[in-house]
């Protein structure tokens, strides 16, 4: 209802919010999981979700690192190869494509205000409801 708080909410720097400290725990554990070969369907759909917003950033505006869309398309590859094989295990090359890509959206988070994430996410959205989204489970 207080518009001028609104407008102010979304100016501020995405690390201002205690949220954004939750986020980033839960996308490192999530990463690790697979790493020790722990991974459950949650922290598998986390990693989807934070190479999602990945890609959504660095489709909002250059400063997000556009210049990074193949390492991000990598570590979406190697999500859906490790979904497709039916167990939760990443090959070395999977992990490497990974690990790059959770650093760029580390860089990112540290950069992007509220409305930025916003954005990025209005941007995933979109691509769902045009269906130009790229399936992570294959149909069998």
């Amino acid at each position: 209802v207080d518009t001028m708080a609104y407008v102010q909410s979304g100016m501020k720097k995405l690390d201002d919010n205690s949220a954004a400290i939750t986020l980033r725990i839960r996308n490192h554990h999530a990463l690790e999981e697979l790493r020790l070969g722990r991974a459950t369907e949650s922290d598998i759909e986390t990693l989807v979700q934070a190479f999602n917003v990945a890609e959504g950033f660095l489709r909002l505006r250059d400063e997000f690192g556009r210049d990074w869309a193949d390492a991000v398309q990598a570590a979406q590859g190697a999500i859906k190869a490790i979904v497709n094989r039916g167990r939760y295990i990443c090959r070395a090359e999977e992990w490497t494509a990974m690990t790059l890509v959770m650093d760029i959206h580390d860089a990112q988070l540290d950069q992007a205000t509220v409305k930025d994430l916003e954005g990025a996410m209005d941007v995933i959205k979109e691509d769902i409801r045009t269906k130009r989204a790229r399936l992570i489970k294959e149909k069998t």
